[in-house]
């Protein structure tokens, strides 16, 4: 069995980062227009930036990200992470690249003192919610979302 390898997104990872993010947005059906496509990605390479990306490699070859936004929280006094997307591609799924990156992020969650990391996913996403109760169980709340602007559709 390959040994997955996460590391920090890099400058040269945007060709794979792009194909992976093309696949991510079509199983949400969303379009993004190429704006904010490319906003997030200068954003991801920005060391300065608290967007955080990941990526998973198996034999060398990009297969798999993690997006993070690190922010403050009114309840707590260490920031808090949420796990905005996970996407891993369709040829390296049951390969255990997503327990990887979730088990990496909650490693940098140790290591940087964050209280909290959190994410959603859609009810009805059996595959991901199988992993995802693998570290804790759904909490219950509901998500509304009301868009303010024309820059996304997601």
């Amino acid at each position: 069995m390959s040994v997955v390898t996460i590391r920090d997104v890099a400058p040269g990872d945007k060709t794979a980062w792009l194909t992976l993010w093309g696949g991510y947005c079509d199983f949400y059906r969303a379009e993004i227009p190429p704006a904010v496509t490319e906003a997030s990605w200068k954003r991801l390479v920005d060391p300065r930036s608290d967007f955080v990306g990941r990526v998973a490699e198996l034999e060398g070859e990009i297969v798999g990200f993690v997006l993070l936004v690190i922010h403050p929280c009114s309840w707590t006094i260490a920031p808090v992470c949420y796990l905005e997307d996970l996407y891993v591609a369709p040829k390296a799924r049951g390969l255990s690249v997503g327990r990887a990156l979730i088990e990496d992020v909650l490693s940098l969650a140790r290591q940087n003192a964050w209280a909290r990391v959190y994410w959603h996913t859609e009810a009805d996403n059996a595959a991901a919610r199988r992993l995802y109760d693998r570290f804790g169980k759904a909490d219950g709340f509901v998500r509304y979302q009301l868009r303010l602007d024309d820059a996304s559709s997601a």
